[in-house]
């Protein structure tokens, strides 16, 4: 069986652990996002869509 996440909701359930377990401050785990939304709009933002594409390439492998 495949289940498939998008990885907004994986990161999702990682940063609610991340104030649950982890005591991480909501403000903190807010700002993060923010920097990101940023950053999506810089000249980095293709290098790194490229590179989370293939780092799920490589954990999802190839099912040929």
């Amino acid at each position: 069986m495949t289940v498939s996440l998008p990885l907004v909701v994986v990161l999702g359930f990682f940063a609610w652990g991340a104030i649950k377990f982890l005591g991480v401050r909501p403000w903190i785990v807010v700002l993060i996002a923010l920097f990101g939304f940023w950053l999506s709009h810089t000249i980095l933002a293709p290098a790194i869509e490229s590179g989370t594409r293939s780092g799920v390439g490589v954990i999802n492998g190839s099912h040929n």
